[in-house]
């Protein structure tokens, strides 16, 4: 019952006319945000957050939340109609999504998509409804030792699961740390690494490395490469999956659905490799897997659940430790802490409203999702039109925009505009942006932990061994580390251990 009347009170808390104009705003930038290629949902949250300095801290929220997993439903638009993934977690969809619509059948990819993605939605909804509450109490005994042993294991997690090369994941994990370090001590409060600056003594801004990082690198790349729109032209109809498209893609969609989630909770997951693990499970189950690759509409359905599935598993670890498991949710706790809210495991306690509000904002906002979706196709088809001369100075304009008004400091345009170049060397030779940004937002929590946790025994590392949860996160981020260098001589062995022969 409580679960239930918190619901109740979540819809009353979203059902006011700010609070709903906020969620509707959310979910529409984000399906635009996730319609457009080389815009993503980080650096439209980075780019909206000085928005919502003025708006309450419940309606800015559930604005940045829409605006998250509104993007996973845009996203598909792109990869079936120009395959080109509108958000890098729709990138699977467009194997066989484009594949579909070459065969004529862009209305069942686009509309399965549409489904597959409410479905997988709400079924995430409910579970953080239903897990979120039991977990603070869990969340109550976390201390600093506790909390040092997950972020361990989200950096192992980010490094080690991340696409591309593992030590250029490294590497950059370590360079945010470093990047993290810039500022005051956060135990002594003295200055390390700032050479005098008034700017850099209160440390880098997530803001302007996020913005450069994502937004202002991927323009420049797009500019270099000279992308090419080519929307494929095919009238769009029967949306409506038929009964053997539902045959074929209900169990994907339901794997997928379970899948996503529970990778999403995990840190450093994100939404992109629940998507790959989705496709390659559906591939292996199939009867044909011969037609995967060729319009197999199983290929689209079970990625597109997963992601969306993978947003709302993503929420619970913020929401209950107040940690953040992906580029996306470092975002979303920056929105939280500019208002003064620490998310964790009192959240529920002090903040109610914010907490119900922003699942039931959920619900309310993957309805909206859906209706936006399926009668907007034609809509979204002309914004793929828009030309990149058009659309990327404006995206570079609201960018300098959004940087200044945060702190109204010409020196985080600099910043912005340095990462924007690092941003593209890095593309260029291949790293990956994503470690870093999550290195640099878990550094500072990681170093503070653990300087707490030594003070708390005196010096003695011995706390992280002692305490049962501490010392379960320890050991699975040994695993996770350890499990790559572990498996290439257990599968030699294998190969070489003779056959039983037992007759």
């Amino acid at each position: 019952m409580d679960v239930l009347h918190g619901l109740g009170y979540g819809l009353g808390v979203t059902l006011q006319p700010a609070n709903l104009l906020a969620c509707f705003v959310g979910v529409f930038v984000g399906t635009l945000i996730g319609v457009l290629p080389g815009v993503g949902p980080t650096a439209t949250m980075s780019l909206l957050l000085p928005i919502t300095f003025t708006m309450s801290p419940t309606a800015s929220i559930i604005m940045m939340a829409g605006i998250y997993y509104g993007a996973m439903y845009g996203g598909s638009t792109t990869s079936v109609l120009v395959n080109i993934p509108g958000e890098a977690a729709s990138v699977v969809t467009c194997i066989d999504g484009h594949q579909m619509a070459r065969q004529g059948r862009a209305g069942p990819a686009l509309g399965i998509s549409a489904i597959a993605s409410f479905i997988a939605g709400t079924f995430s909804v409910v579970c953080i409804m239903l897990l979120a509450p039991p977990l603070t109490s869990v969340a109550l005994r976390f201390g600093p030792p506790e909390i040092f042993g997950l972020l361990l294991l989200g950096f192992t997690m980010v490094t080690y699961l991340t696409a591309g090369s593992k030590l250029k994941a490294v590497a950059m994990a370590l360079l945010g740390m470093l990047l993290g370090t810039i500022g005051l001590d956060p135990i002594s409060a003295s200055p390390r690494f700032t050479y005098g600056s008034v700017t850099l003594g209160d440390g880098l801004g997530l803001v302007p490395i996020i913005m450069g990082l994502f937004g202002i690198s991927e323009v420049l790349l797009n500019i270099g490469a000279g992308v090419k729109q080519d929307v494929f032209e095919t009238r769009i109809k029967g949306l409506l999956p038929s009964r053997d498209d539902w045959r074929r893609s209900s169990a994907p969609l339901a794997r997928g659905t379970v899948l996503g989630f529970l990778l999403g909770i995990l840190p450093g997951m994100g939404a992109i490799i629940p998507t790959f693990m989705s496709y390659a499970l559906e591939k292996r189950l199939a009867r044909e897997p011969d037609r995967f690759g060729k319009g197999a509409i199983e290929g689209v359905a079970g990625p597109e659940a997963a992601n969306n599935a993978a947003t709302g598993g993503s929420m619970i670890p913020l929401l209950t430790l107040g940690f953040a498991p992906n580029v996306a949710m470092a975002v979303l706790l920056g929105a939280f802490l500019i208002h003064g809210v620490q998310p964790g495991p009192l959240l529920i306690k002090e903040h109610p409203e914010i907490f119900w509000g922003v699942i039931a904002s959920m619900y309310v906002g993957n309805a909206m999702l859906l209706v936006l979706n399926l009668p907007l196709i034609g809509l979204w088809v002309q914004v793929l039109r828009v030309p990149y001369g058009i659309l990327f100075p404006l995206i570079l304009l609201f960018c300098l925009i959004g940087v200044y008004s945060e702190h109204g400091n010409v020196w985080d345009i600099i910043v912005m505009l340095a990462f924007g170049a690092i941003g593209l060397l890095m593309k260029r030779f291949g790293f990956d942006p994503a470690p870093l940004v999550l290195a640099f937002v878990l550094g500072r929590m990681t170093e503070e932990s653990i300087r707490q946790s030594l003070l708390m025994s005196g010096g003695s590392f011995a706390i992280l061994l002692t305490r049962p949860i501490a010392l379960a996160f320890i050991v699975a981020a040994l695993l996770v580390a350890l499990l790559p260098l572990l498996l290439p001589p257990v599968k030699r062995l294998l190969r070489t251990v003779p056959p039983d022969d037992t007759t």
